[in-house]
């Protein structure tokens, strides 16, 4: 029986699924009529909508546009979902052209995996209709660049991007693929559906086909350069970028 419920655990832990940090607006292209823009930012399974983690503070919430760069640590309100700690703002858009969302949270420590987890997400919300900036590096550590437009999509679409570290491109970098699920409406066949995973080639870019309608998060993940001090231990650190982009279409 101890065997038995060791292995159970061991399979558990197998099959753990990815951990996204969401940083989701309510639409992806800014209208004069639709220029408040709403962003939920939460740390969880996307696909399986759960367990929502605790997500403390972030350490940054930005804004790049035309060059520029806007901090909006000021506008974040702290909120709860399953009894654990979100945030979301509103941002209301006043200039056309493509704004590019960022979050850099704080370390989140994974026991399973004894490791720390920090995932630089960005969000590309298009403004009235102007399209310049979406493929603009903002000079994050780590950042996937998109070279296919991130908005406007159909399902069934292609996602490309390119995955940088510290600037360069991340030859083989491993990207994980989620879809966010919302109300559970989609059934994995088995639990390797749940999260997908395509392999950058050696210039760091990747593709992805998206085959239902809604939000895709796409995670490069890499060992990042530092250690961070727990009880006396150091731990690495998995860095991710992440971009989320979404799909229109039939249900």
């Amino acid at each position: 029986m101890k065997k038995l419920l060791t292995f159970m655990l061991l399979m558990t832990a197998f099959y753990a699924n990815a951990h996204f940090q969401v940083l989701m607006p309510n639409t992806d292209v800014a209208t004069q009529q639709n220029r408040n823009i709403k962003f939920d930012m939460l740390f969880t399974h996307p696909f399986e909508q759960g367990p929502v983690m605790e997500m403390v503070k972030p350490k940054a919430v930005d804004v790049y546009h035309d060059g520029k760069k806007e901090n909006l640590m000021g506008t974040i309100k702290q909120t709860k979902l399953s009894g654990k700690t979100a945030w979301n703002f509103t941002y209301q858009m006043k200039k056309p052209g493509d704004h590019i969302f960022v979050v850099t949270p704080d370390y989140y420590f994974e026991p399973a995996e004894a490791t720390f987890i920090q995932h630089i997400t960005k969000t590309v919300v298009n403004g009235f209709g102007m399209e310049a900036g979406w493929d603009t590096p903002v000079g994050l550590k780590a950042e996937i660049v998109p070279l296919t437009r991130p908005y406007g999509l159909y399902k069934g679409n292609v996602f490309t991007g390119k995955v940088l570290y510290k600037g360069k491109p991340v030859s083989g970098a491993e990207v994980e693929v989620e879809f966010y699920n919302a109300g559970s409406k989609i059934k994995a066949p088995t639990d390797t559906h749940i999260t997908q995973v395509v392999k950058a080639d050696s210039n760091g870019v990747f593709t992805y086909a998206m085959p239902f309608v809604g939000w895709w998060g796409f995670a490069a993940l890499i060992e990042d350069d530092v250690k961070i001090k727990k009880a006396g231990k150091q731990y690495p650190v998995e860095l991710g970028a992440l971009i989320w982009v979404k799909t229109y279409g039939d249900k």
